[in-house]
C-alpha cells in the first residue's frame, strides 16, 4: 500500500457551474506501482497515466462501495492495462506485459501509443445495481488521455479534456506524475466552449507543468483561473490493493476439487501471485487439502 501525503486530488467548478474539473498529483503511487511490478519506462508511463485517470474518475462515483475498472486492450506489445479505483481515492492496477521496451516515438517521448496499438477501452462501473454499467470505445491513439477524452464524448456524452503525464528520472524512477480532467456540464454556453478550447489549445503540456513544480491547484489555476475557479474539495490518493490470504483461499476453493486435487498430487507447496500488487501467497500441501474439503464436489 502506498500512502504518500503528497499524492492528492482536488475537485473544482468554474464559470458559474458550467465547468467541473479534477486535478491530481500521483508521483508516489505511480512510483509504488513501478516498484511493485518492476515496470519498464514505457510500461510505467502507460500504467501511471491510467492509474492517475482511474483515481480521478473513481472519485466521481458517489457510493462508498462503488468500484470503477478501466481496461485497455490492444494489439501492441504491452497487450493491455487494467486499473481499479474506488470513490475514496484508492487505486490499483497492472500492465499485462510490464517489461516491454520500445524506442522513443517521433517526438522523442516514451511511446505509450505504440505499446498499446489498436484496440478497445472498457470502463466498468459497479455502483450496486444488478448489472454494472459498461462503456466501450475504440482506442483512438493508445496515448490514454486522448482515448479517455473520446470515451467521455461518445459513451457519456460529456465533452471533456483529459491530460495525463508521467515523467521519468534518468535512473527510471518516477520524477513526476499527475493530470487533470475538465468537463463541460449540460447548458455550458457556446462562448465558454470556444474560449476553453482556445485556452487548452495554447497551454503547456501537463508534463511541462508538473516538471515546473505545479501543484494540482496551480494546474487548474493555469487552465481555469479566468473563469472564477472554485475549489470544492481535496482528497488523498493512494495505491492500495485489498488482496489478502482469505480472498486468495476463496479463489482457490472456487476453481474446484479437480484442479486442487492435481496440485495436492504434485506434493509441493504453491505460490499464488496477485496481479494487482504482485504480492505472493504461499499454500502448503496441508492447506491445499483443507481447501479441497471446502471445495464443491
Amino acid at each position: 500500500m502506498m500512502d504518500d501525503n503528497r499524492d492528492y486530488m482536488i475537485r473544482a467548478t468554474a464559470a458559474d457551474g458550467q465547468i467541473r474539473a479534477f486535478a491530481a498529483a500521483t508521483r508516489g503511487l505511480v512510483e509504488y506501482a513501478r516498484q511493485a511490478h518492476n515496470t519498464s519506462p514505457v510500461a510505467t508511463a502507460a500504467l501511471g497515466r491510467l492509474l492517475t485517470a482511474g483515481a480521478m474518475m473513481g472519485t466521481m462515483m458517489k457510493g462508498e462501495d462503488d468500484l470503477l475498472t478501466i481496461r485497455m486492450e490492444g494489439d501492441g506489445p504491452i497487450r493491455g492495462l487494467t486499473v481499479t479505483a474506488d470513490s475514496m481515492g484508492r487505486v490499483k492496477g497492472y500492465a499485462f506485459e510490464p517489461s516491454v521496451m520500445l524506442p522513443p516515438n517521433a517526438m522523442g517521448k516514451l511511446d505509450v501509443g505504440g505499446a498499446l496499438g489498436n484496440g478497445v477501452l472498457s470502463v466498468i462501473k459497479d455502483i450496486g445495481l444488478k448489472e454494472p454499467y459498461v462503456g466501450q470505445t475504440e482506442l483512438v491513439s493508445g496515448e490514454i488521455a486522448e482515448d479517455l477524452t473520446y470515451y467521455y464524448a461518445t459513451s457519456e456524452q460529456t465533452p471533456s479534456a483529459v491530460a495525463l503525464g508521467v515523467l521519468m528520472n534518468r535512473e527510471n524512477t518516477v520524477r513526476q506524475a499527475g493530470g487533470f480532467i475538465i468537463q463541460l456540464l449540460p447548458g455550458a454556453s457556446e462562448e465558454i466552449i470556444e474560449d476553453l478550447e482556445k485556452k487548452l489549445g495554447g497551454m503547456r503540456s501537463v508534463t511541462a507543468l508538473l516538471d515546473a513544480g505545479y501543484t494540482p491547484e496551480q494546474i487548474l489555476e493555469e487552465t481555469l483561473g479566468g473563469y472564477g475557479l472554485d475549489i470544492s474539495g481535496r482528497a488523498p490518493l493512494m495505491f492500495r490493493c485489498n488482496c489478502d490470504k482469505a480472498r486468495v483461499e476463496k479463489a482457490l476453493v472456487s476453481i474446484g476439487r479437480k484442479e486442487l486435487e492435481e496440485m495436492i498430487r504434485e506434493g509441493k507447496s504453491i505460490e499464488v501471485n496477485c496481479h494487482f500488487c504482485s504480492r505472493n501467497y504461499a499454500f502448503t500441501v496441508e492447506e491445499l487439502e483443507t481447501l479441497y474439503e471446502k471445495a464443491a464436489r
